[in-house]
Formats: C-alpha cells, structure tokens, sequence
C-alpha cells in the first residue's frame, strides 16, 4: 500500500469542508484560497481547486461574480450561497463527530 496515496486522498477528502469553510468569512478570489490552504499546510494546486470550485457551484453551495482587474483579464470572486451556509453547517457537525469518533477508536486500540 502507497502511504503518499493514501495521505493524499484523505486531504482530499476534507477539502470541500476547508474551502466551505474559508468561504464563509466571505467570498474570495481562487489564489487566495490557494493561499490560505497552503498556509494550512494544505498544499493544493489550481488543477484540484478549479474543478472543485465549479462542482460546488454547480451543487449550488457557491456562487461568483466578475470583477474587471486592472492588471489583467477579470477575476471570478467565489461566495457561499444560502444552500452554501447551511450545508458547511451541516459539515460542521458531521466533521466534529468524526474527530470524535476517530479518537475514541485509536484511544482504544
């Protein structure tokens, strides 16, 4: 079994919830979500983030809007919608009772 796969998927398993979470601060443009994750020690390239971005939107958890830049072509600023909040809730509660039960089994064994 490779151990960098392993880690890799469990880092992409929790990066809906992180950029929910970065989100609901208010909205942000993608490279500072890249930053913010990285300074999580979540290293993240546009690559992953770009695709997921769109898959959110699309669940309708997030929405954008264009902002013209003065150094270059407009910018897609990303938010939470209604249906955004209430499913990070939801998130929230569901990660916490993970971590619970994650250290209730490795207390045991």
């Amino acid at each position: 079994m490779n151990l960098e796969n392993t880690i890799a998927q469990m880092r992409k398993g929790v990066l809906e919830y992180c950029i929910l979470s970065i989100l609901k601060n208010g909205e942000a443009y993608p490279s500072d979500i890249l930053l913010k994750l990285k300074k999580s020690n979540l290293i993240v390239v546009e690559g992953t983030l770009y695709p997921l971005l769109t898959r959110l939107k699309n669940a309708g958890l997030l929405t954008y809007r264009w902002e013209e830049s003065k150094s270059g072509p407009p910018r897609k600023y990303y938010s939470e919608t209604a249906e955004g909040i209430v499913f990070l809730s939801e998130l929230d509660e569901t990660w916490k009772d993970l971590v619970k039960a994650v250290r209730l089994t490795i207390k045991k064994s």
